[in-house]
């Protein structure tokens, strides 16, 4: 669970809790990087950086290799990505919705969700393509 992941980072010295509350709601443990952690938070988006982009991967991947499929498991993967698209969609508008008046989210963290409903919207066009070639 990331709670264990937190823990964890927490113990290898890359970041710090500190307990919060807010109002009624019961206390929280708030994580920010340490210096070391934002050291290694920049090399590693740095690496990133320099590699070759990999949006979807594994869509791709399924994408690229639907022909070699018999005609009805094609229609089989096409129906499962349409219906976890659908449902990345919707928490997509949610989560977008919830952002707009939070102050929390800085502006590029809300251009990566809109970013993101781009790329959502742009397999849902890809997907009633497939649909009329069926």
């Amino acid at each position: 669970t990331i709670y264990k992941k937190m823990l964890q980072l927490e113990k290898q010295g890359y970041v710090k809790s500190t307990m919060k509350k807010n109002g009624k709601m019961p206390e929280k443990a708030v994580y920010s990087l340490t210096k070391k952690g934002k050291t290694e938070f920049e090399k590693l988006m740095l690496g990133i950086a320099a590699r070759p982009i990999n949006i979807f991967l594994d869509l791709n991947a399924v994408i690229l290799n639907l022909d070699s499929l018999s005609f009805a498991d094609q229609k089989a993967c096409i129906g499962i990505i349409e219906a976890n698209v659908k449902k990345m969609k919707v928490m997509l508008k949610e989560d977008i919705a919830d952002s707009k008046d939070s102050d929390e989210i800085p502006e590029t963290g809300k251009a990566v969700m809109l970013q993101q409903l781009l790329l959502v919207e742009a397999i849902e066009k890809w997907i009633m393509g497939m649909k009329k070639g069926f």
